[in-house]
């Protein structure tokens, strides 16, 4: 053999380079990944848009449907909830998310992004993005998350016990389902839940928080005695705005590329929105004889929470329907359920984010399928009933034991001389609108 090696090169070529190609090393040099640009500019737009829509979007949409009194208050609590939050996100919350083999929760591994670098790459992703760029877009999802539940407790809630709430729930809640549902795949023994980008994570995890939190802090003072009227609705439209905007790096930026699908996410989260906008204000326009301004603000947000899991895998026509039913069906809960119950979810935010995530999610198992223009054909619809019904259960149940714990520590109410002053004054010594 050695012999006619000598006297054939063009063998011991071909030999060499079967040899060199087989080899462990060489096929890992070939599978290594390589940066993306164009993906990784379309995630660092993306990172940006989702953070927009904590700052100043989620802000100002709450802020101006608060009493004049109390809208400093609310643009405090987003802003230092999005400080604390990253650094938790920093010293492990990231790693206890994305890292590790535990069934439940991950490891701190990557705690302070232990053995990130500029060239890492994570494992979940395969699209030349680099790990830091991972690391914040995850990092903005983990900061709005429990930014959502402010709205439930506006204008009574302690300030120091508003945080130790936020940041014990998403230590307790958010990372355990992030992990289990976009890093495990093993979501409390279910596989194949799809939730493109926070149905279940988000929405439904934070609107459960909130009615929690409105029942177990109780209600404003002068609930169901006077009209508790907002401020400035010109501030809460600009807010939405904002927030329909940034949804397109919320969805759009999910799939983590810059390509087709996520094209089809950004049109299908537009279009959701869209429908639910005419539909909650077609439902006022017969029920209240004239369309209100907050109403299409509103339903616009029901429609982007709806479309949030199911952005990656339904087209038009899903995106159409899933707006319809969430325009129509959050308008319930949040005007006539929250009537008739009394309970002051004071910004709908179980009606809207709670209501909308899960409507999206059981939805999708349907309308993800090619007979409704759907793209997933593996979604299940039980398996998607399921996982929104564990994450109910799951984040009631920590809502409470935390609620409880906390009224115990510090209680949870500002005094009622402090409400009644109003907490930008009472809570931080401040004004917003000075003579």
């Amino acid at each position: 053999m050695t012999a006619l090696l000598r006297r054939t090169p063009l063998v011991s070529i071909f030999t060499f380079f079967f040899l060199f190609l087989c080899h462990p090393s060489a096929a890992s040099a070939a599978e290594a990944p390589v940066l993306n640009p164009g993906n990784t500019a379309w995630m660092l737009t993306s990172t940006a848009l989702v953070l927009f829509m904590m700052i100043p979007g989620l802000a100002l949409f709450y802020a101006g449907l608060v009493r004049a009194k109390n809208v400093l208050s609310v643009l405090m609590q987003c802003f230092v909830l999005t400080a604390i939050l990253s650094l938790v996100w920093l010293a492990g919350g990231y790693s206890l998310a994305f890292a590790g083999d535990g069934s439940f929760i991950g490891d701190l591994s990557k705690a302070f992004l232990r053995g990130v670098s500029p060239a890492s790459f994570h494992a979940n992703t395969t699209t030349g993005i680099p790990e830091l760029v991972y690391f914040a877009y995850q990092m903005t999802f983990f900061v709005i998350t429990p930014g959502l539940i402010v709205g439930a407790v506006v204008e009574r809630m302690k300030f120091g016990a508003l945080l130790l709430f936020m940041t014990l729930w998403a230590l307790l809640v958010y990372l355990p389902v992030c992990y289990m549902v976009w890093y495990k795949g093993n979501y409390f023994g279910l596989t194949g839940v799809i939730d493109h980008a926070g149905g279940i994570v988000v929405h439904i995890t934070a609107g459960v928080a909130a009615l929690v939190a409105c029942l177990m802090v109780g209600p404003r003072r002068d609930h169901l005695k006077m009209p508790l009227m907002p401020h400035n609705l010109p501030m809460t439209v600009t807010g939405a705005a904002m927030l329909w905007v940034g949804w397109f790096g919320f969805n759009a930026g999910s799939g983590l590329a810059a390509d087709g699908a996520a094209g089809m996410s950004l049109v299908v989260t537009h279009i959701s929105a869209c429908m639910a906008t005419l539909v909650w204000m077609g439902i006022e326009w017969v029920v209240l004889r004239h369309p209100t301004v907050l109403g299409a603000a509103t339903g616009s947000i029901a429609g982007l929470a709806a479309i949030t899991p199911a952005a990656g895998s339904v087209g038009p026509v899903g995106a159409v329907i899933i707006g319809a039913v969430s325009g129509a069906l959050c308008w319930l809960f949040s005007v006539k359920l929250k009537s008739r119950f009394k309970y002051d979810d004071s910004l709908d935010v179980f009606g809207v984010h709670g209501v909308g995530g899960f409507i999206g999610t059981v939805l999708l198992g349907v309308l993800a399928h090619d007979t409704f223009g759907g793209l997933r054909n593996d979604a299940s619809p039980s398996t998607q009933l399921l996982a929104a019904v564990y994450t109910v259960a799951y984040s009631a149940v920590i809502s409470i034991a935390l609620l409880f714990g906390i009224r115990a520590l510090t209680g949870l109410r500002v005094s009622e001389q402090g409400e009644r002053e109003g907490l930008d004054q009472s809570s931080h010594g401040e004004s917003a609108y000075n003579q």
